[in-house]
């Protein structure tokens, strides 16, 4: 509703949506994916707290209010309110009353209670052994005030039938009958008044320690204090004993002015109010309206419930969500009861359809978020994006709500308004649940509904086909959706304000909110006016009698009303203001604060701590095995998706110098080559081992420079190029990772600079290794181990090459886009030239052949990048401002891709196939690019995605006609996101970027405390800038949302003198599926994305990217001396 207010500043009732880096999304986000990474602990946490709260119940609620305990609500409504002074309502009954107070709580002693039997007796006639019925049958007439007997006085008593003079009394004294010897014989006054709790009066009525006694004391469920004594007549109108009271209690001061202090000093209680109590069962008007709301309520849920196709078990979501409400409503009871909110006003069926209504608009939209996810993302992060969405919106609604509900509990009845305090509590402990307990069980349902994902897309299909044939959806149907004005977003408001309002009209009548809200607004009060007098300030009563009057229990009312209107459900009783009687010389001073609390809140304290604190731990202990069992099947996922999202491992000790070069398997290894001739093989398998293969003065002479590395798909041989600086001609030298031994080396007639491409021939075996060499120049060699010879060179592509690629298939056919009509070729090399030409050539029947390819927009006179997309059998090319997607089959252009002005290099791809993809269709569930801005030198991480109808991204040509449940290029939903500052980066297959960067610091730069042209590896004494503080690693999730990313400290804290000063990184190489590995001076920092390293199992990419050397590039200045940071 809070939108829908807002309106004339927003122009909009839709709730705002709000960018993944606000924080009221990014924060929700990345709670909902530790939460859904957590399953077992979010569970915990939500079962330990419902524990704690409603363990509770049954010590803090009763059906007997007279023990301390709060009182448990009933069928009925209740109310002991003030009505207002220009109200002109008839008195039912007159109630007069005296309060006998001694010292400050101690009114429960022998001596108080005989001088209030003298007062009583005062006021009433002799008491002693009181039994109306004895002159039942006697006819008293009329008589005067002052000639009224005991026996006519008993005869007017209410138990000998009710007329206009009918009276009875209310008092403490009647627990020992009125009688002086029984209260002086009595040994335990307490004990007696306990016991006597139940005993009832000549006029039926129960004497409940509330109506005859006044600022009471509980410990262990027993009175054991009170304030006053509370002695109350109760008369009709024409009552001769009323009018009795009334002179006498004028006449009471001047005999019993030496032992009281009287309030008002005179004995005249000239002010009285009207007060009406109500004891309203619930009519069949209210039983229907609650069972239409009731019925709508489970209505609505079960429709909605039902267009849920994506859930796994309904029945599982019903008790969930039921669980949910029943926690927060008893949880509300607890904490009401414990702060002494009394809740018993109010019909008890009228507490959950509240709630519910308002659960409901929470629940739904998060389920709804998650459902439109993408079901490919994995577990946590649907939950998080779903829940960052939703999260905003569902705080704001609980927030409106609870600051509706204070409002009106201002201005409502005071049984209405424990109501809106109450209903204000449920509300808050709902969002709690929603976050935890809710939550978990989500995740745990959307774990196991992939399945269920793929049919509910499908169906959805279907009903949208079958939909689009006809008119517009329905009314009804938008409305169940939230996409019109009467939605849940407004229904629980609408309900939660409408039950509020018809319990106010339930206790005032036509006296409304409306009277109120005007009282208000003129500054005058319709409400009742204070009876109290200032002068009983002084006496610091426990409390006050207009407080007193307002809780008296409501099964009191029910037996007056017996009493006087046994066919109504309500009494008004004019009530005087008491004469309060203080006992001279009487210390009303407080020793010490009353409790604040429920005194059964204390005495659970007392006695059920240790029993409540272990119960908790049980049922902790047990929901914990209990989870383990039931989600045991779970375990590797929460395995892979409990972690930190990043994580950072130093390979370490393998190098004394700056590694220059890097290249990588997918199942492992990494390869590394330093300054000083070193080259490590390191495996990362397992616990992982690294060994070395070339050292020193030999390996200097014979293998450094490594100017390229490449290692075969199925990670047996590693080949390196080198041209040592004695040398005449460069060395292909290849190295068995199976046998960790030396192959041969073979001479070739290649040039000291890098070549286009150094890759494995993936036409050879393994046991006779092959490499392909593709030089600058545009010629091709083949270098062979098994012969040690070169092959003759092969000009198949023009001179001035930048880059250049291999192509091929995959060696087990599980190639998406293989054509099956015609024959594939084996293998294809693209290339592009310096002046922007793109050349690829086709090997067929062992003869390369090559081709110009026109390609639209190229053959500018600049740089461009190629990679190869092997599972789509597809080349990726850059252009400047787009990317093609040309095919290994004939060289034609799929689909071009418009990006912003960018970089040619680097580029980097990431995508998933729909799993109904085929070797003739290929369907794309999204489609990730990762390039560098021209002008901003910014990182762009572009993600296409199937529009919202869709199931995904048809990569067709683009004549093709387009699959109905796909959608086009040109269809997608674009996101973009922008890295600042991105340093070194790459991307993963899930579509996620890795970098390290350094940060961005105003002025200076980091070489100014160092000489010029001179690597200074050596902190100086006296600075205190930390110089690895500046170095950190990064990640940035696919799409528009941020709530996945995170950024981290490199160099951890304490490990700095481990570590080489550095101004630049090393090269990088991709290791596995969710790993990169930095070379960082001597070492290589392998970031891993996930709680553990994911490695290929099958054959690596045969179109990697061969890592070529990094020792070509030109250094910024010489090599200094070299020392590493003391500590």
């Amino acid at each position: 509703m809070i939108w829908y207010l807002l309106y004339p500043l927003r122009g909009t009732t839709e709730a705002p949506v709000l960018p993944p880096t606000h924080p009221l999304y990014s924060l929700p986000a990345r709670y909902g994916r530790y939460a859904a990474r957590h399953v077992v602990t979010t569970l915990l946490i939500s079962a330990a707290v419902a524990t704690i709260l409603i363990y509770p119940i049954p010590f803090l609620f009763t059906s007997d209010f007279i023990n301390g305990a709060s009182n448990l609500p009933h069928h009925v409504w209740t109310v002991a309110q003030p009505l207002s002074y220009h109200a002109a309502a008839e008195p039912d009954i007159i109630m007069r009353s005296i309060w006998v107070h001694a010292g400050y709580m101690e009114a429960l002693n022998t001596d108080l209670l005989l001088s209030a039997l003298n007062l009583q007796d005062e006021l009433l006639g002799m008491t002693k052994n009181f039994r109306p019925a004895t002159a039942r049958g006697i006819d008293a007439g009329n008589v005067l005030d002052d000639a009224l007997s005991l026996t006519k006085r008993d005869a007017f008593h209410v138990a000998n039938g009710l007329t206009n003079q009918s009276w009875f009394f209310h008092s403490p004294l009647l627990y020992w009958s009125c009688s002086r010897e029984r209260i002086l014989a009595d040994q335990d006054i307490l004990m007696t008044i306990n016991d006597k709790k139940n005993q009832s009066t000549s006029a039926n009525v129960t004497l409940r320690h509330s109506i005859v006694f006044s600022g009471k004391r509980f410990e262990d469920r027993r009175l054991v204090a009170a304030d006053a004594l509370v002695i109350t007549l109760l008369h009709l109108r024409d009552s001769p004993v009323g009018r009795q009271w009334e002179s006498r209690a004028l006449g009471l001061p001047q005999k019993v002015e030496g032992k009281w202090d009287i309030y008002p000093s005179d004995g005249r209680a000239a002010r009285s109010q009207l007060y009406e109590f109500q004891f309203r069962p619930m009519s069949v008007q209210d039983i229907a309206s609650l069972a239409i709301a009731y019925g709508l309520t489970c209505l609505y849920f079960l429709m909605s419930l039902s267009k849920l196709m994506a859930v796994k078990s309904k029945v599982g979501l019903m008790i969930t969500i039921t669980t949910q409400i029943v926690f927060s409503i008893m949880s509300s009871f607890t904490v009401c009861a414990t702060f002494n909110i009394d809740l018993s006003r109010i019909p008890r069926a009228a507490y959950p359809v509240v709630i519910l209504a308002m659960s409901l608009e929470h629940i739904f939209r998060l389920i709804n978020a998650v459902i439109l996810t993408p079901f490919e993302e994995s577990v946590s992060n649907r939950i998080g994006q779903a829940f960052g969405q939703t999260a905003y919106t569902a705080l704001a609604s609980t927030a409106q709500n609870v600051l509706i509900l204070a409002v009106l509990s201002r201005l409502v009845s005071q049984g209405v308004s424990e109501f809106c305090v109450f209903a204000a509590i449920a509300i808050v402990f709902d969002f709690f649940y929603l976050c935890t307990f809710f939550l978990a069980v989500l995740s745990v349902d959307v774990r196991r509904m992939e399945l269920g994902d793929a049919l509910a897309k499908a169906a959805m299909k279907h009903k949208r086909r079958a939909r689009d044939s006809r008119n517009r959806r329905s009314w009804w149907d938008r409305m169940l959706q939230g996409k019109i004005a009467m939605s849940t977003r407004i229904a629980g408001t609408i309900i939660m304000i409408g039950f509020v309002l018809i319990a106010q009209w339930h206790f005032f009548g036509d006296e409304g909110i409306l009277k109120k809200l005007v009282g208000l607004w003129t500054g005058s009060s319709l409400d009742a006016e204070n009876p109290e007098s200032s002068l009983l300030e002084d006496i610091h009563q426990a409390r006050s009698p207009t407080s007193w009057l307002r809780m008296q229990d409501h099964e009191t009312a029910q037996e007056v009303i017996n009493i006087i209107r046994p066919s109504s459900y309500s009494y008004t009783a004019r009530v005087y203001e008491p004469l309060v009687f203080v006992l001279k010389g009487s210390d009303r001073t407080p020793d010490s604060k009353e409790p604040t609390l429920l005194p059964a809140a204390y005495d659970f304290v007392h006695h059920e701590l240790a029993r409540f604190v272990v119960i908790v731990v049980v049922v902790v202990a047990a929901l914990r095995l209990l989870t383990n069992y039931l989600l045991w099947e779970d375990e590797d996922d929460r395995e892979s998706n409990g972690g930190p999202l990043m994580s950072v491992k130093s390979l370490a000790g393998g190098h004394r110098m700056d590694i220059v070069s890097v290249t990588s398997s997918g199942d492992g290894h990494i390869v590394s080559v330093s300054l000083d001739c070193t080259i490590r093989v390191w495996s990362i398998r397992g616990m992982g081992t690294s060994y070395v293969i070339a050292r020193g003065d030999k390996a200097a002479a014979t293998l450094c420079p490594v100017i390229a590395m490449a290692i075969d798909s199925r990670s047996k041989w590693l080949a390196l190029l080198s041209r040592p600086k004695r040398a005449e001609q460069s060395t292909v030298s290849f190295w068995s990772l199976e046998d960790r031994a030396w192959g041969p080396s073979v001479s070739v007639s290649t040039s000291a600079h890098r070549p286009a491409a150094f890759f494995f021939d993936p036409s050879t075996g393994s046991d006779e290794p092959r490499v392909l060499i593709v030089h600058a120049d545009g010629t091709l060699t083949g270098v062979s181990a098994s012969t040690s010879t070169e092959s003759e060179a092969i000009a198949i592509f023009p001179q001035s090459l930048t880059c250049a690629r291999l192509g091929a298939a995959k060696t087990d056919h599980s190639s998406l886009l293989e054509e099956s009509a015609h024959a594939s070729p084996s293998a294809t090399i693209m290339a592009v030239t310096r002046q922007g030409n793109v050349h690829m050539a086709t090997l067929e029947n062992a003869v390369w052949t090559s081709q110009r390819l026109a390609i639209e927009g190229l053959g500018e006179s600049s740089s461009h990048y190629i990679d190869y997309l092997q599972a789509l059998n597809l080349y990726l090319v850059s252009g400047s401002n787009c990317v093609y997607l040309v095919s290994r089959h004939d060289g034609s252009v799929m689909q071009t891709l418009q990006t912003e002005r960018m970089l040619a290099r680097p580029l980097k791809c990431a995508f998933s196939c729909h799993q109904q993809s085929g070797p003739e269709i290929i369907g794309l569930t999204w489609f990730a690019l990762g390039y560098i801005e021209a002008d901003s030198r910014d990182l762009i991480l572009h993600t296409f995605l199937p529009s919202q109808d869709c199931d995904a991204i048809y990569l067709r040509m683009p004549n093709d006609a387009c699959n109905s449940d796909w959608c086009a290029w040109e269809s997608s939903t674009q996101t973009k996101k922008r890295i600042v500052n991105p340093g070194t980066w790459d991307m993963v297959p899930d579509g996620s970027l890795i970098g390290i960067r350094q940060k961005q610091l105003g002025g200076g730069c980091p070489d100014d405390n160092g000489a010029p042209g001179l690597r200074n590896r050596q902190v100086k004494r006296g600075i205190k800038e930390d110089p690895f503080g500046k170095w950190e690693v990064w990640m940035a999730s696919p799409g528009g949302r941020s709530e996945a990313d995170e950024c981290q400290r490199l160099v951890e804290k304490g490990e700095e003198a481990n570590h080489l000063l550095i101004t630049e990184l090393g090269p990088k190489a991709r290791v596995g599926l969710n790993s990169v590995a930095f070379a960082f001076g001597d070492m290589i920092k392998l970031v891993v994305l996930g709680a553990a390293m994911r490695l290929e199992e099958s054959e690596e990419d045969q179109g990697r990217d061969s890592t070529l050397s990094a020792a070509g590039r030109r250094r910024k200045g010489g090599a200094g001396p070299k020392g590493r940071l003391s500590t």
